[in-house]
């Protein structure tokens, strides 16, 4: 069965959008998964405790055969090739962080995965991305996008180069 799965992006360290770029180029390595599109990047003030570096973000699009949980486990993957550290805090630098925004219209409530991601209403750096890849997307719960767009605003928030020109 194909699904849809919105993939955010994230990275503050080494290189952040150079990060990015090797995690897209990985993701579209996973088997029975299609890479089919990306936002731009974008650079945010990272969110926490103490000084860190800005982040780079973004959303991917992808469409797969594999069930959520596999999913995850690749994306893991895929974060610890590229030197992510993991640990009990929330809120500190790392080289690559592959969260699952939204999967289908699927609602999963589990210890290791969430979906809608918990925070996403709140997080212009992921909004702002998923709004540019689809302007007309509704949320499990019915909410638009452009709606929680318009709450959170874009504050913070700044569009990069692209990298590819």
């Amino acid at each position: 069965m194909k699904h849809h799965a919105y993939i955010g992006l994230g990275s503050n360290l080494q290189s952040p959008a150079l990060q990015l770029e090797s995690a897209l180029q990985n993701i579209g390595q996973i088997p029975h998964c299609r890479l089919l599109v990306c936002s731009p990047f974008y650079g945010s003030k990272a969110i926490g405790p103490g000084q860190q570096p800005d982040y780079v973000n973004a959303v991917a699009l992808l469409q797969c055969d594999l069930p959520a949980m596999e999913l995850l486990h690749q994306l893991q993957r895929i974060e610890l090739e590229q030197g992510r550290e993991r640990g009990p805090e929330q809120w500190v630098p790392r080289t690559l962080d592959l969260d699952i925004l939204l999967f289908d219209r699927q609602v999963i409530d589990t210890e290791r995965l969430q979906i809608p991601h918990p925070r996403l209403q709140q997080r212009n750096f992921v909004l702002k991305p998923l709004f540019d890849l689809a302007p007309d997307l509704v949320l499990p719960d019915g909410k638009a996008v452009v709606d929680l767009l318009k709450t959170t605003g874009t504050q913070g928030l700044w569009q990069l180069p692209d990298l590819s020109s």
